[in-house]
C-alpha cells in the first residue's frame, strides 16, 4: 500500500540528473539487506534514463548511462552494490519478463531501476520507491511514493536533503 510521497521538479536535464544524484545519496545512506526495486514512469522522454543517469554518475560510474531500451537490462557494480537497470517498454507480452530473469537477481542488497514497470502486467511486486515523471510548464515534475518501509526510509533521507 502507498502511502508516503515527495514532489520534486527539474527544470533542466542537469535538474534531472541532480535529482538522480540525490536518490543515489539516499541509497548510499540506506542500510540496505534486501533487494530494492525502484520503478520509473512516464511518456517517452520524459527524463527516466536521464534520472537514472544521474544515479549511476553519482555512484562513481564513468560515461554516460547506457540505454536498456534494446538490451533490455545493462547490470553495474557500484559502491558495493549491485545495480540493474532495466527497461521494460519494447516488452510485447508481460510473460516475456519470466525470460530476463529478474527474479532471480533481487538477492542482497542490490538495486534493480526498472523503466516502465506497469509493463510487467502484475509479475513483478509493487516497487519499493516509485518515480513518476510528467512534462511540466518549466521542465518535469517527479512524484515519489513508497511502496514499501525502504522506500519510506529513503523518502525520509531525499525529504532532508536540501538540493
Amino acid at each position: 500500500m502507498r502511502e508516503s510521497g515527495l514532489r520534486l521538479n527539474a527544470a533542466s536535464a542537469e535538474a534531472m540528473r541532480a535529482v538522480g544524484a540525490r536518490l543515489a545519496g539516499a541509497l548510499c545512506d540506506a542500510d540496505l539487506a534486501e533487494p530494492l526495486l525502484l520503478g520509473l514512469s512516464g511518456e517517452l522522454g520524459a527524463g527516466k534514463t536521464t534520472l537514472v543517469g544521474g544515479l549511476l554518475a553519482a555512484l562513481g560510474h564513468a560515461g554516460p548511462a547506457r540505454s536498456p531500451t534494446y538490451s533490455l537490462l545493462e547490470p553495474y557494480h557500484l559502491a558495493g552494490r549491485d545495480l540493474y537497470h532495466c527497461d521494460l517498454y519494447r516488452l510485447r507480452d508481460p510473460s516475456e519478463l519470466d525470460d530476463l530473469g529478474l527474479r532471480d537477481l533481487l538477492v542482497g542488497p542490490c538495486v534493480l531501476l526498472v523503466e516502465w514497470p506497469e509493463r510487467a502486467g502484475g509479475r513483478m511486486r509493487e516497487p519499493d520507491l516509485a518515480v513518476h515523471i510528467e512534462y511540466a510548464a518549466e521542465g518535469r515534475s517527479l512524484t515519489l511514493t513508497a511502496g514499501s518501509e525502504a522506500g519510506r526510509s529513503l523518502l525520509a533521507r531525499l525529504s532532508l536533503d536540501p538540493a
